[in-house]
């Protein structure tokens, strides 16, 4: 059962709400006037906030801006209840942080579906969502933009690439994001001497590409076909329709496509301070948790050694050696091209 602060100096409203709220099966705990409200809502940790504006000892301003002083608080929910109807007071909440405005007087149908939604909306940014396509599509659903997800990435034109292949170059301005249909993907680096470093690995059913939309700057990286594979083209104009037209998509939108960043800062993290063997070892490991498939008994995968090479930072001859090195300690077999993790555990908890 959710619990609502109603914050109101009027008995008769007060009383009134308070039953409209209780017969709709909400917890209510009461306040007369903003100090009290202030206390009771450091006291019972509500998981909605209703305040008046015109109140005695504290006006509703001042319980906004105490609530968005505790970390704690501030993050609940805070609907404004007044008689004043005019714009510069609607503007004034909003900007200090007030998520909806509701004017006396009210029907109770008007109340109740204001607190619904914000309810909804604060579970959906609490839920965990996967990064990917199918995570994006559980949140949109949730959220009642199911359609908004599917059409963003169904009937696209469809490029096709053949392996070793360029989808996109770093330092181009872009004009589209891109979603994996079926292939594997990567976006890597390149120094001066065309040395690479892979920063990305994408497959079916993820997006790419989205960093540069998101920052309004340049590639950062480029973009290669690790495998002959299919990607649907998202113009630019889609994508951005997709995250401004409701700040709770944006703000989850932008969460789960920016996941990837964290993940390379680790990896960044890993290339400077590991040893060659542990490098190595953890690039098996990230392939692993990336194209494993759940009926496999030892994760196999056929990728050139040069790609290899470039995921765990070190040249093609010394990720050779390891590999040889991996094999003899029957930690790995190699078949056909193919790796085959035979001690997944011990790849992973590899020492420096």
């Amino acid at each position: 059962m959710s619990k609502i602060l109603l914050i109101e100096d009027n008995h008769d409203v007060r009383e009134n709400t308070a039953e409209i709220l209780e017969l709709a099966n909400y917890s209510v705990v009461t306040a007369e006037n903003g100090k009290i409200g202030v206390e009771k809502a450091l006291e019972e940790k509500p998981d909605l906030i209703i305040c008046d504006i015109m109140m005695p000892v504290l006006d509703g301003y001042g319980v906004l801006h105490m609530i968005n002083k505790h970390e704690d608080l501030k993050n609940i929910p805070f609907i404004f209840l007044t008689a004043k109807a005019e714009r510069g007071d609607f503007r004034k909440g909003m900007e200090m942080g007030a998520d909806d405005y509701i004017t006396k007087p009210f029907t109770d149908i008007e109340l109740l579906n204001s607190i619904e939604s914000r309810l909804r909306k604060v579970e959906l940014l609490k839920k965990n969502y996967t990064t990917d396509i199918k995570g994006m599509h559980e949140f949109m659903q949730d959220l009642g933009k199911g359609d908004a997800l599917k059409n963003l990435a169904e009937g696209r034109n469809i490029n096709h690439y053949r392996k070793k292949q360029i989808i996109y170059t770093e330092g181009n301005h872009p004009g589209r994001m891109f979603y994996v249909v079926s292939g594997k993907v990567k976006t890597f680096k390149s120094n001066d001497d065309g040395k690479e470093l892979t920063v990305g690995l994408y497959s079916e059913g993820e997006y790419f590409g989205y960093i540069a939309l998101l920052e309004n700057g340049v590639y950062r990286e480029s973009a290669e076909a690790m495998e002959d594979s299919e990607i649907a083209l998202i113009p630019r104009d889609d994508f951005e329709s997709l995250i401004n037209n409701n700040s709770e998509v944006s703000r989850k939108f932008i969460k789960m496509l920016a996941h990837n960043v964290v993940e390379r800062e680790e990896q960044l993290l890993n290339l400077a301070y590991n040893s060659l063997r542990k490098r190595v070892a953890d690039a098996l490991i990230t392939l692993q948790r990336k194209y494993k498939r759940g009926n496999e008994e030892h994760f196999s995968i056929h990728i050139s050694r040069e790609d290899l090479a470039n995921i765990a930072g070190t040249a093609t001859e010394s990720l050779i050696r390891t590999l040889s090195d991996f094999r003899g300690e029957k930690l790995i077999d190699i078949k056909d091209g193919n790796i085959i993790l035979l001690n997944e555990k011990k790849l992973q908890s590899m020492l420096n």
